[in-house]
């Protein structure tokens, strides 16, 4: 209908033109015509438009008939008057000279009238040629800016500024295309638009392509820079939160909505300007070293394609169809970068990367959020960052198992803390990923212990568990900046002089310091209380103290060779240690800013800790010397049937002199240890000697006894007894030491003076003379001394002597088992 409009108008111009035209200039006309379409249409209207004017022609006679009859009728009258008067006249002179005047009027008429005729029609030629003048300038003015957006369109479509192109399309095709007209040109304009916009659509689309392929390569750049950013931030201010959104870049959110509006040809244009240099544009090193200012993401990355991919199918109406491929290409693209390499845990470069490549993405994202209207939306980021961050603790948590390095532990746990500041800077949570970075702090002190447990037993291994000797001041101060000796009687003493524990001790206390900074180097950054902080190094350094110190100690202790000097520098040794427990408490303290008296604060067990050390050594040391004596022992040889001696005096046994020059000896080294132990180790000696002993005279195989043989034992106990009266260890109060005897010396006085009369009236008795007497042992040594006496006198048993001796050892035995027998009723 409305080509049909446009059709008829066209041919109400054509006759105009025609009509007005002079028949000279009417060539382009008709050549309009029969080049136009609808000619039949056309000639059609022609014919009316000829019926119209001859209508006209004879209306306009028919109004002037009778004027003409009239003029012609007065013409005649004016024919007939003059004849008459010619008649009348006879033909006179004045009539000729009237005929003569009115024929030089009519010519001079005549010729004027020729130039007023000629003047005329060069007039309405004029007027023609102005008329198609305007006609002309008219149509040109509606088809010039045609040709001149086309002519821009195909600048821009070489300059590859297509969203400006594609406004300068729209504008074509929307106003300038109908306001010139049907012409050739302007159909084919008409029919190459859908072609350009495809053209477009296509080329944008590649570009994008280009770009996503582009950032998900170069992720890991865009990410560290992201990552200098925030760690440049915290380094300027630390007690300021980060906003390394406002740092991503030198032009601003705003300056970068402005660019969305307008280009530079004053169209409305891309958000950033289309004569890239390449998706990328890093920097040089050299001028990232002459700036002070870290790049942002976008002096990385030209976000051009993106704006111009998303205006240009807004545009085209396609913008759903856009973003929907986007977010499933960055979808795709978040599962490449969320994939950890396979030896990611080997290096502290491949948790780097990983880091990296994930706040590439993400700052790719956010810069994305902020400036554009809709393209992705806060809940698509969010979902895509929940992903991300179960995919990252699962990946950390499996490759930091494998992790035995606590230097690398940490350095992960730093660079861990750098990834969650900045995303946190981004507006991501990351509260998951420090109480990750909790649950690495038990790994991270696993690791530690076993470090500490494998250099413990190094310095346990190289220390010579001897006293250290001084023989200056520096010295003598080296080793007390190390440890906190607090002894005044050992600084006066003059140099050279001993301290009075082994190297193992400063080198422990060193070591505990050292676990205690490496506990305090996790904690940093994580957001902890000091409170939490001090409670998390008391409870790791109660670890290393009562599981791995202890144990080395234990290790220490109960190696096969070490001797009693050692299990006595040992003692010494944890006894300064645990005097040290207080300082290492205050130390904690000093570093954590947590005073020690702190309500529910954890205290050190490494009091308790080095006394069970200290025990343990001291009952090895029990132990060791015990076995020692048994060495000694095992070297007794006595004879159970010795006779009795003549009248000269008896000798100790060879092996208890030996014994008891080793005690004195071994006595003498204990001096530097506790009174209580050297006074407990004696007496466990001396308790362990009389035991032995006793054990020897009771042994089930010596079946037999003489009285010789006692006697060789008494001689023996007498002397240990001197040993023990001659006090090898100060402390002791009168003769405590000469109890460890007692049992064997009132057995052997009881045999030696056959005082069975008072032993057996006495007995139980509180002030009995042979109280420590057992009668199951009595009556086992005598039982034994009766088959010595029977073997003896078998056959001098009819001497009176040996028979009322014999008969006495019978009556002895029995009223001593009648006794048992009362007392165990």
């Amino acid at each position: 209908m409305a080509t049909s409009v446009e059709t008829a108008a066209e041919h109400e111009r054509i006759l105009r033109e025609i009509e007005s035209t002079d028949t000279n200039c009417i060539g382009p006309t008709l050549r309009s015509v029969y080049n136009g379409q609808e000619h039949g249409l056309f000639m059609d209207k022609l014919d009316v438009r000829i019926r119209n004017h001859d209508r006209d022609i004879e209306k306009m006679c028919n109004h002037h008939f009778q004027g003409f009859v009239d003029s012609i009728t007065e013409l005649l009258k004016v024919r007939g008057e003059a004849q008459k008067l010619k008649v009348r006249e006879g033909g006179g002179g004045e009539a000729q000279k009237l005929k003569s005047q009115v024929t030089e009027t009519n010519r001079r008429l005549q010729d004027d009238g020729k130039d007023l005729i000629s003047t005329m029609e060069e007039l309405q030629q004029c007027r023609v040629q102005q008329r198609n003048i305007a006609t002309t300038i008219d149509k040109l003015t509606h088809c010039l800016p045609v040709l001149e957006m086309y002519s821009r369109l195909q600048e821009q479509m070489r300059a590859k500024r297509y969203y400006p192109a594609l406004r300068t399309l729209e504008q074509l095709e929307q106003t300038c295309l109908p306001r010139a007209g049907e012409y050739r040109f302007c159909s084919i304009m008409a029919e190459n638009t859908p072609k350009l916009r495809t053209q477009i659509r296509d080329t944008a689309m590649t570009q994008l392509r280009d770009f996503l392929e582009s950032i998900r390569k170069h992720s890991d750049k865009i990410g560290e820079t992201a990552i200098k950013q925030a760690q440049l931030q915290r380094s300027l201010d630390s007690s300021v939160s980060m906003q390394p959104r406002a740092l991503i870049g030198r032009r601003s959110r705003k300056e970068l909505a402005a660019a969305m509006v307008t280009d530079s040809d004053g169209q409305g244009g891309s958000p950033v300007s289309e004569q890239d240099s390449g998706i990328l544009d890093v920097e040089d090193e050299e001028e990232e070293e002459e700036e002070d200012e870290v790049p942002g993401a976008q002096d990385l990355v030209d976000f051009s394609p993106v704006y111009c991919c998303l205006h240009i199918y807004t545009v085209l109406g396609l913008r759903d169809v856009f973003e929907n491929y986007y977010r499933k290409q960055r979808r795709k693209q978040a599962r490449l970068v969320l994939q950890p390499h396979s030896n990611m845990h080997e290096t502290l470069e491949g948790y780097r990367r990983y880091f990296n490549q994930i706040v590439g993405f993400f700052v790719v994202e956010d810069h994305v959020l902020h400036t554009t209207q809709g393209l992705v939306n806060r809940a698509y980021v969010e979902e895509l960052w929940e992903l991300a961050l179960s995919k990252i603790i699962a990946a950390l948590r499996t490759h930091s198992s494998y992790c035995d390095n606590p230097d690398l532990v940490l350095d992960l746990k730093n660079l861990i803390v750098l990834f969650a500041d900045t995303l946190q800077g981004y507006g991501f949570p990351v509260s998951q990923l420090f109480d990750m970075l909790l649950e690495m702090r038990d790994q991270y002190g696993e690791i530690l212990l076993k470090r500490w447990n494998l250099t413990f037993r190094q310095v346990l291994d190289q220390d010579n568990f001897s006293p250290i000797p001084v023989s200056t001041e520096q010295e003598y101060r080296h080793y007390t900046s190390q440890f906190p000796l607090q002894d005044p009687e050992l600084e006066k003493l003059p140099f050279p002089k001993k301290l009075p524990f082994s190297e193992f001790v400063p080198k422990a206390y060193c070591l505990l310091k050292e676990f205690i900074y490496a506990c305090l180097k996790y904690s940093e950054d994580l957001h902890l209380s000091s409170t939490e902080v001090d409670d998390m190094i008391r409870k790791s350094t109660n670890l290393l103290l009562t599981r791995t110190l202890s144990n080395c100690l234990q290790y220490a202790i109960k190696k096969k060779n070490v001797g009693l000097a050692e299990l006595v520098q040992v003692i010494i040794n944890t006894t300064h240690l645990e005097q040290s427990c207080h300082f290492l408490e205050e130390f904690i303290s000093n570093i954590t800013n947590v005073p020690p008296d702190t309500a529910n604060a954890t205290k050190l067990y490494g009091t308790s800790t080095f006394k069970d050390a200290r025990h343990a050594a001291e009952a090895e040391i029990y132990t060791s010397l015990n076995a020692k004596i048994d060495q000694f022992l095992q070297l007794a040889d006595y004879d159970w049937m010795a006779p009795v001696p003549g009248g000269g005096t008896q000798d100790a046994s060879d092996y208890l002199i030996d014994l008891i020059a080793f005690l004195r000896s071994t006595f003498s080294v204990f001096t530097n240890l506790p009174g209580k132990v050297a006074q407990t180790a004696c007496m466990s000696a001396c308790k362990h000697i009389s035991t032995s002993l006793m054990q020897l005279l009771l042994e089930p195989e010596v079946r037999q006894i003489s009285m010789g043989a006692l006697q060789q034992l008494y001689t023996d106990v007498q002397e240990c007894e001197s040993f023990a009266r001659a006090g090898p260890v100060a402390g002791f109060q009168g003769d405590t030491l000469l109890l460890a005897f007692s049992d064997l010396r009132q057995l052997l006085d009881l045999f030696t003076q056959w005082d069975w009369s008072t032993y057996l009236a006495d007995y139980g008795k509180p002030t009995c003379k042979y109280l420590r007497v057992n009668p199951h042992s009595a009556l086992a040594l005598l039982e034994k001394m009766r088959e010595t006496s029977r073997k003896n006198n078998m056959f001098a048993q009819f001497r009176k002597t040996d028979r009322d001796r014999q008969r006495l050892i019978d009556t002895v035995i029995k009223q001593l088992r009648n006794l048992i027998a009362q007392h165990h009723t």
